[in-house]
């Protein structure tokens, strides 16, 4: 069929010709108007290519521009890093965690996991469930980060005041591996373990603690209230005082009118102790001297041998390196001495050395049955459930000698505060026997 001289078929295709670049051309005026208002991170040009939308870079001034607030993993990765760069959250130097919230943390996290729940929708569930609005701004910056592409590990290095290396780095094999859920259980667990031993260590120093008050508080009472009002009646009396109310006397005059010597004494004596334990050679000696007191050295090393078995056979159990696993178990550990010794171990692995044969050299921080059994353990290829066992028996070691620690501190506490309040209390009676004897003479 033609149509004039030309069919008409060929006047529709030219007529389609014609349309398309009428709407090349307007869209290349809208790209050269956008371009001059737009970063070139954000625009693209767009072109008509028989039919089809085809999306080109435009050339145009590098302004960084703000990415809308619900912004996904497709974007741009150097728009996205200036955007996360401005959103990045604080590093939560004034936000607090308890134990306690961080084991339910934990343990309903693992839950919701296990679940199925995903786990944008778990920690946006936890936030709500939060009892302190620290932890639920904490939890609100783990769910912001997470959605921004970022790792719960990576998410949590942002509060390493509150999230210890053990608690970031077992998430961290959980998420490459595939075992979050179990890891989560093994944190609870170890952060319930922690939560229980300082409970028991806390309860069984509370009635030492407040016998040692009482006696310094009865003992500055006799001495600065009560004996004052009596010492004039021995200055009336002018008579021969015994030596032990003489140093009464000038301990008393001190206290009394001297005492901001003595507090400034007393501050610049702590001081000097702070900053003497920030030298690393100082707070290694006072940590390695700490563990040979008679009763309290020994509770306390089975504390860290407690906590180092555990931490170091759940690491091993979460299919991590020997190397990684001991830095990371030194990093926890709050004695010094037990650090540095953990740094020469794995030193010693690298270069071949078994784990148990820089143990046998260090007898004050590991004893031969945590020797023997770390050496078992390397030999049949089940270290980590060496340890683990390791840290059930000095747990309940540790549970024993806290009950019975009251009962052993007791004698040598009532001896010290009957001999100091005993002496207080001759120096007052002793004058007052020898003037009423003058009187009846």
């Amino acid at each position: 069929m033609y149509i004039g001289k030309k069919p008409l078929s060929k006047r529709v295709s030219l007529a389609i010709k014609n349309a398309k670049r009428r709407i090349a051309l307007r869209m290349k005026a809208v790209s050269r108007r956008l371009n001059a208002a737009m970063p070139q991170q954000v625009l693209v040009g767009v072109t008509v290519f028989w039919g089809r939308i085809k999306s080109t870079p435009v050339a145009g001034p590098s302004v960084p521009l703000p990415l809308p607030s619900k912004t996904r993993r497709s974007y741009d990765p150097d728009a996205t890093a200036a955007v996360n760069s401005k959103k990045r959250p604080s590093r939560g130097l004034f936000l607090r965690m308890s134990t306690q919230e961080q084991v339910l943390f934990t343990k309903r996290l693992s839950i919701l996991v296990k679940a199925g729940v995903p786990i944008l929708q778990a920690l946006a569930m936890l936030r709500d469930q939060a009892s302190s609005k620290g932890a639920a701004q904490i939890m609100e910056s783990l769910r912001r980060q997470v959605e921004q592409g970022q790792s719960l590990a990576e998410a949590m290095k942002q509060y390493k005041n509150i999230f210890s290396d053990f608690a970031i780095n077992i998430v961290r094999v959980g998420e490459i591996s595939g075992t979050l859920t179990q890891n989560l259980q093994y944190l609870a667990d170890e952060l319930k373990k922690n939560q229980e031993l300082k409970r028991n260590i806390v309860s069984a120093l509370i009635y030492p603690a407040f016998i040692v008050v009482a006696t310094i508080g009865i003992a500055s009472l006799l001495t600065i209230y009560v004996f004052p009002k009596i010492l004039p009646v021995f200055q009336s009396f002018k008579a021969q005082l015994p030596w032990s109310t003489l140093v009464l006397i000038n301990i008393s005059n001190y206290m009394q009118h001297d005492w901001g010597y003595l507090l400034l004494g007393i501050i610049a004596v702590a001081v000097t102790w702070w900053l003497a334990l920030k030298i690393g050679f100082v707070r290694i000696f006072v940590d390695r001297n700490f563990l040979r007191l008679p009763i309290l050295g020994s509770m306390f090393k089975d504390y860290y041998i407690a906590n180092f078995t555990r931490t170091l056979g759940l690491l091993l159990k979460s299919d991590l390196g020997i190397i990684e696993a001991l830095q990371i178990t030194g990093s926890t550990m709050g004695n010094k001495a037990y650090k540095k010794s953990f740094d020469k171990i794995g030193q010693g692995v690298v270069r071949g050395l078994g784990m148990s044969e820089d143990m046998k050299k260090d007898k004050l921080l590991f004893p031969a049955v945590v020797t023997q059994m770390a050496a078992i353990g390397e030999m049949t290829g089940h270290l980590s459930s060496s340890l683990l066992y390791l840290a059930e028996m000095h747990e309940e070691e540790l549970t024993n000698k806290t009950k019975n620690l009251s009962t052993s501190i007791e004698p040598v506490l009532m001896i010290v505060m009957g001999v100091l309040v005993g002496f207080i209390a001759i120096s007052i009676i002793t004058p007052i026997y020898g003037i009423t004897q003058n009187l009846h003479t």
